[in-house]
């Protein structure tokens, strides 16, 4: 409207001119014939189109001018997120160890509380993303999840991943990012999930396989906020295939986030301002895309439970991530001058509940949805006289504890969990939700027989999981074992990193055949554990592992620190 009447304006300013001059012209020319007057007529029009083009163009720069000067010299917005919240709604007890599964012995990047007190818990999360929006404004913030999220928990199992979808749907998510545990319930119903969510669900690296396009659409988002085009661009963990069961994802292909990066980046830069992935990679690999890709402004990560404090530069991207288990509502400020990036600032919001105040609408439905189930999630199970935590790539007390439950009970003479970065520690009171946070899949136990040889290999790749030459090989923690003693040495070689191997003591005898309880999923080869497959005299006893240990629990009144802890000396 602006431009319109300035360009009014300066037509009706040059045809008054216009008529003067011509007027002088003619009356000082009376003498000349009418040649002369043809070209100074002609003249008149040229300069009539000439100052038309330099109105309008005025005008342009008129209006440009007004729209620059309404427009802040810098622009912000708030990016918040939340990764790996494991189905996690509800409050929990910190300690200062291994609060949650990775927080007591990450290799990377070691995270530990410092006082235990109430966190977290979803209306919590929500009355944080609610405080931050009223104080920011609507149009400064985005919200997103990195993945692994409606799982891997008592209620979640019981609705199959619908219970936290609502929650989430209350609170206006923008975007998630497929972790690999968002297929646990199969592919069918991740795809009923998606429909139920009132955000996307996404990631560019998976591909249906029919088809050869991204899951669920398009490979990234674009949402604007404050004049600018934010692309985000969600990936998947590459290695899903081998940390559940394959038939889950039948149907589908996981490339490397990379790949997909790489393929996506040059649509992006046409589109957006700034370019954010929303990366399930974990860390490892996102400093390996900041190394490699350049283009990329913001890697949001997930899947290693890590909290990134400040943001990680590398070359010209940034990192973060918010722990785990909506323990933490991560809030990242880009700050754009002349429409490059000129400041990241990040901004960890831990939900203590005497800081934070829970959303009532959340805390009303999360009361509505426990109501059908409520007998079954808090059917007492057992009291820890101490705290039973799961450690992810050392020995685990948890794992100890199911480890030797499963040896005793099938006269086994060692026991092997494959090693798993969910869960939060039991103390106190023991439930039976607590126990599903710890063990939420329907796994059954099984007995076999490995040779001496066979269990060296296997313990050999899971030193291999953590620390492989390729960071793009990374899967799993340590595996758990009892009966066995080993030492592990991270700075020998590839498949010379064991030693000292002992079974109940004794020397280990390649040849010899061992009797071992484990589950289904080590059967399947998760985590690239391929010796279990070879192992002899298989016995499939179709007992679910989670209910097994309930059960076992029960019969005790009391669950105590395992006392074989400590048949495992890792040197970093």
């Amino acid at each position: 409207m602006l431009q319109s009447q300035i360009l009014n304006n300066s037509i009706l300013d040059f045809l008054q001119y216009y008529k003067v001059l011509q007027i002088l012209i003619i009356n000082n020319d009376k003498t000349h014939n009418s040649v002369t007057m043809k070209k100074r007529k002609l003249v008149l029009g040229s300069l009539l189109l000439g100052l038309l083009i330099t109105g309008c163009d005025s005008s342009k720069k008129s209006a440009n001018n007004s729209t620059s000067a309404a427009e802040p010299a810098v622009r912000s917005i708030s990016i918040l997120h939340t990764n790996d919240m494991h189905g996690s709604y509800m409050p929990f007890t910190t300690t200062t160890d291994n609060a949650t599964a990775q927080t007591g012995d990450s290799i990377d990047n070691l995270v530990r509380f410092d006082r235990a007190e109430e966190i977290g818990g979803f209306a919590w999360l929500a009355g944080a993303i609610k405080s931050v929006r009223e104080k920011r404004g609507e149009d400064m913030v985005i919200l997103l999840d990195g993945g692994d999220t409606f799982g891997d928990d008592q209620l979640g199992n019981l609705t199959k991943g619908e219970a936290m979808i609502k929650m989430m749907n209350l609170v206006d998510y923008d975007l998630m990012a497929l972790g690999n545990h968002d297929f646990d319930y199969g592919l069918e119903q991740t795809r009923n999930l998606e429909q139920l969510a009132n955000f996307p669900m996404r990631a560019a690296n998976i591909k249906e396989e029919d088809t050869h396009k991204p899951i669920f659409g398009e490979a990234y988002v674009i949402i604007e906020k404050q004049g600018l085009k934010i692309g985000l661009l969600p990936l998947s963990y590459r290695n899903t295939p081998l940390t559940g069961n394959p038939a889950n994802i039948k149907g589908l292909r996981f490339e490397t986030g990379i790949n997909a990066i790489m393929e996506q980046l040059p649509k992006l830069e046409e589109e957006a301002d700034i370019i954010v992935v929303l990366s399930h990679e974990g860390m490892a690999v996102d400093k390996l895309i900041a190394e490699e890709v350049e283009g990329v402004d913001l890697i949001v990560g997930a899947h290693s439970h890590d909290v990134i404090y400040p943001p990680m530069k590398i070359n010209d991207t940034y990192i973060v991530q918010a722990l785990s288990d909506a323990s933490v509502l991560g809030e990242t400020t880009v700050s754009l001058e002349e429409g490059k990036i000129s400041n990241v600032e990040a901004n960890y919001h831990y939900l203590w509940h005497d800081e934070v105040e829970p959303d009532p609408e959340v805390k009303e439905l999360i009361s509505q949805l426990r109501s059908e189930y409520r007998s079954k999630l808090e059917e007492k199970v057992t009291v820890a006289d101490t705290i039973i935590g799961r450690q992810y790539k050392s020995e685990s007390p948890f794992d100890k504890v199911v480890n030797n439950l499963m040896r005793e009970n099938y006269d086994t003479e060692v026991a092997f969990m494959p090693g798993v970065g969910y869960g939060i520690s039991l103390q106190d009171e023991v439930k039976s939700e607590d126990v599903y946070k710890l063990l939420p899949h329907p796994a059954k136990i099984i007995t076999l027989e490995l040779s001496g040889e066979q269990i060296k290999a296997t313990l050999e790749q899971s030193a291999a999981n953590i620390k492989p030459k390729d960071k793009l090989k990374t899967v799993g923690g340590l595996i758990q074992t009892c009966g066995i003693s080993y030492e592990l040495d991270f700075n020998k070689p590839v498949g010379q990193r064991i030693s000292d191997l002992k079974v109940n003591g004794q020397e280990i005898e390649p040849s010899r055949s061992y009797t071992v309880a484990t589950h289904s999923g080590m059967l399947n080869g998760i985590h690239n554990y391929t010796e279990f497959k070879k192992g002899k005299n298989l016995e499939k006893t179709g007992k679910p592992l989670n209910e097994f240990i309930v059960e076992q629990l029960k019969k005790n009144e009391v669950l105590s620190f395992p006392e074989n802890m400590g048949e495992v000396m890792i040197v970093q």
